[in-house]
């Protein structure tokens, strides 16, 4: 006994430690569903995976040719750039269209999505007679929305290399080819961006849909440039890196339909300071958080603080300010909100605590036994007026509500997925899919010195072959019983590993239930149609602009296919249900990092059949604001919003 004694004496400090770790991993372990709760809570869901068309006779690749001082961290630098959108191109009142940006080839293809239709067949969009030089810029992303007003859905293509480009969609014929669109520079097409967020929002309260564009490298750099000479410049810092690329206001200033569409923007500079300015951005989400129907801005940032900011705007005066949340003594300083060190990708609104206040999603890296920092739930727990004194009313609570951890988190979309009333959170997940496990490598990274950091020389190697959180499924969260949100994406057959970008959601077939697609990095990207088993009741909302009408006309169903009208981006609709909840959302611009959504509105209704009011809040072509309230039964509705 003696010798057992004297043994524990001298291993008291590691047996403590060892103590302390299993106490820890017990106390931060999540809670966990059983195996017969999580089948009762996937039962609630059905998606049928589909593969998207792909465009024939365009040369694959799996890596970017990038300047030569990039060239030992290729696979890093080519690590973003697939991207999705859903909404109506061809004008038959179903948001049935796909905009997707395959980085294998570098091409922007417009197909219609599997099953709904051979209404045209697929096609790369064409940028001519344009400045584009494949060599040295490549696409990011894609949104969709009636730039020039006259009611045909126009589209716009940002890059790595150059400023976006509009393609306006000049032909009324409804089976679309690269020859229906006419595409136009919207800021000086000799500048080179690199953009990796971009959204629509009305900025100044004018009535007309202006730009939002975060760029991640700094503006001006040769990133895809191999011929290129010098060395590119890398964050300078893992926490607090503001040497990035510019963020871009462009306000709507003119446009003209036809034959020979046109569109112009007026960008205003001097809106940020420095540290919002150069902050990488990943993410962008805008939307009113305050009542006053002007957007906010939420930019999530890699390698430094996201910024959420409040709209203090003025018709042709653009002014934000920062929004910082309120640190408690118990508060670690990255769960305040303007204050988190984290690598924010995407950022998404939706009401997850049911209070009628828009909450804030946002991804970041929080793979297991590699890099946990945590996603991120902003929850509205306070007076939204508390922004006119720079205050962010949010807390924290992803741990709380199951949303913290998956992996290496991208795009997050929150949705009805079942319409019983509660949103399911989704998320894109993964970075580098290879063989060689480089975390090491890159937690070496981590502990570096910050002064090294930006000279891609002192990099560790991060090339194809190389894997960094490349095996992780996509996440989907469902809410329990219990309150909490659980991952039951295995449960539902999607535990394919996949490197993850972008997830774009729409009823792309009408019949009122939410369908998604995921666009994948170097690999192929799929839909999955919603096959729900058994959904609940719905409301489906188009709210559409139309500047020649002075009032409001609601009638069920989808637009028609000879409209003159647009969506109403930013409009806002209440549901008042009948037990008294309120379900509450905003046309959505685009928001996120490379996955966006149609311009549509869907509401879970739960098992009611019931008339519910709608209570509606929209700017007019004018700039003023409007309200009205309808009392719609369930299913899709059409409102022209005078």
């Amino acid at each position: 006994m003696k010798y057992l004694a004297a043994f524990f004496r001298r291993k008291t400090t590691a047996i403590v430690g060892v103590v302390l770790v299993a106490v820890l991993y017990l106390f931060m372990r999540q809670p966990q569903l059983s195996g017969e709760e999580t089948r009762q809570l996937a039962a609630q869901f059905h998606f049928t995976p589909l593969p998207l068309p792909e465009l024939p006779g365009y040369p694959m690749k799996s890596v970017r040719a990038v300047h030569p001082s990039l060239e030992r961290i290729s696979a890093w630098i080519s690590s973003v750039g697939a991207a999705a959108a859903l909404g109506d191109l061809d004008g038959d009142g179903l948001p049935n269209d796909l905009c997707q940006v395959d980085p294998r080839n570098d091409q922007v293809m417009v197909a219609p999505v599997p099953g709904t239709g051979e209404r045209y067949a697929p096609f790369a969009l064409a940028y001519t007679p344009l400045v584009y030089d494949p060599a040295t810029m490549a696409p990011m992303g894609c949104l969709s929305g009636d730039f020039n007003e006259d009611g045909r859905t126009d589209l716009l293509v940002y890059f790595w290399g150059r400023p976006p480009v509009a393609l306006l969609r000049h032909s009324a014929e409804p089976a679309l080819t690269s020859q229906s669109y006419t595409p136009v520079d919207v800021a000086p097409s000799g500048e080179r961006w690199f953009t990796n967020a971009g959204t629509l929002a009305d900025i100044d309260g004018d009535g007309h849909v202006d730009l939002i564009i975060g760029n991640y490298f700094k503006d001006g750099g040769h990133i895809l440039d191999a011929k290129g000479v010098g060395v590119e410049e890398m964050h300078n810092t893992k926490s607090k890196s503001f040497n990035g690329g510019e963020k871009h206001l462009l306000l709507w200033s003119s446009a003209a339909g036809g034959e020979q569409p046109k569109v112009s923007f007026r960008e205003v500079k001097g809106v940020f300071d420095e540290a919002v300015n150069h902050g990488w951005a990943l993410g962008a989400a805008a939307a009113d958080l305050d009542g006053d129907l002007l957007p906010e801005i939420y930019f999530g940032h890699d390698f430094g603080p996201d910024r959420l900011l409040h709209n203090r705007s003025k018709p042709g005066q653009v002014q934000f300010a920062v929004l910082e949340g309120k640190r408690s003594f118990l508060t670690p300083k990255s769960f305040v909100l303007g204050h988190d060190s984290f690598k924010g990708m995407g950022a998404e609104f939706g009401d997850l605590n049911g209070d009628g206040q828009l909450d804030i999603y946002v991804s970041n890296i929080a793979s297991e036994w590699a890099l946990q920092e945590s996603h991120l739930v902003w929850l509205s727990d306070d007076d939204p007026k508390l922004m006119q004194q720079g205050i962010a009313p949010y807390v924290q609570a992803s741990e709380k509500l199951g949303l913290s951890r998956s992996g290496w988190g991208w795009d997050t979309k929150l949705e009805d997925m079942d319409n019983d009333g509660i949103l399911e959170a989704l998320q894109a997940t993964g970075f580098l899919k290879g063989k060689i496990n480089r975390w090491p490598e890159l937690q070496s990274l981590g502990t570096g010195n910050d002064q090294m950091m930006n000279d891609p020389r002192h990099w560790p190697r991060f090339r194809p072959g190389d894997d960094v959180s490349g095996h992780e499924p996509d996440a989907f969260f469902a809410r329990a019983a219990d309150g909490r949100y659980y991952n039951i994406a295995q449960a539902l057959g999607m535990s394919n590993p996949s490197v993850t970008r972008g997830i774009a959601t729409a009823d792309v077939d009408g019949d009122g239930d939410m369908d998604f697609v995921v666009a994948n990095q170097w690999e192929p990207s799929v839909f999955y149609r919603n096959d729900c088993p058994n959904c609940g009741q719905f409301l489906g909302l188009h709210l559409r602009l139309r500047g020649a009408s002075d009032s409001v006309q609601a009638h069920p169903g989808h637009p028609g296919v000879d409209t003159h009208d647009w969506p109403a981006i930013g409009a806002q609709a209440t549901v008042i249900l009948p037990d008294g909840r309120k379900l509450v959302a905003q046309v959505d611009g685009g928001n996120g990092h490379s996955g966006k959504r149609s311009p549509d509105l869907h509401f879970g209704l739960g098992k009611t059949g019931a008339e519910v009011n709608v209570e509606l809040r929209w700017r007019g072509t004018d700039g003023h604001v409007h309200q009205h309230t309808l009392r719609l039964p369930p299913g899709w509705h059409t409102v022209q919003l005078g």
